[in-house]
């Protein structure tokens, strides 16, 4: 397996809900911020990307729930890259707490000129770039 890239956030007070936990629709939010310090590890910020012709949407997202996170509780989430395609990438992201998995899922990219809106190839250096957190099956 190769790298994975992990980011580590605290849970503030405004991100749970009436039960005490970490409203479900944060978990995406929660994973964009992650995202975004990918790119950066990677060696570019998303600002970069799109000026030099490239930008990246959602195209799908599922999340599993397993356990809540708390207020004030530390989670991991960690990227490992499952797929780097011509036009797309596919990560899986886990949010652990300690030992606790919290929550798990895939989300599917897509690389698009920031113009036409239209599918266009992954930047070669992007590419380079998560090379080392692309998951290696063996």
């Amino acid at each position: 397996m190769g790298d994975i890239f992990t980011h580590r956030v605290r849970v503030r007070y405004s991100e749970c809900d009436a039960q005490g936990v970490v409203f479900n629709g944060q978990y995406l939010f929660l994973y964009d911020v992650a995202v975004t310090e990918l790119w950066r590890s990677a060696g570019s910020t998303w600002t970069d990307m799109v000026a030099a012709g490239h930008d990246v949407v959602v195209a799908e997202a599922r999340i599993r729930f397993r356990e809540g996170a708390r207020f004030d509780e530390l989670v991991d989430i960690r990227l490992p890259i499952a797929r780097l395609g011509a036009t797309s990438m596919v990560i899986h992201p886990t949010f652990t707490v300690a030992d606790r998995l919290i929550a798990d899922g895939e989300v599917r990219h897509v690389f698009i000129d920031p113009v036409t809106k239209r599918k266009k190839e992954m930047p070669a250096g992007l590419r380079a770039a998560f090379q080392p957190y692309l998951m290696v099956e063996g």
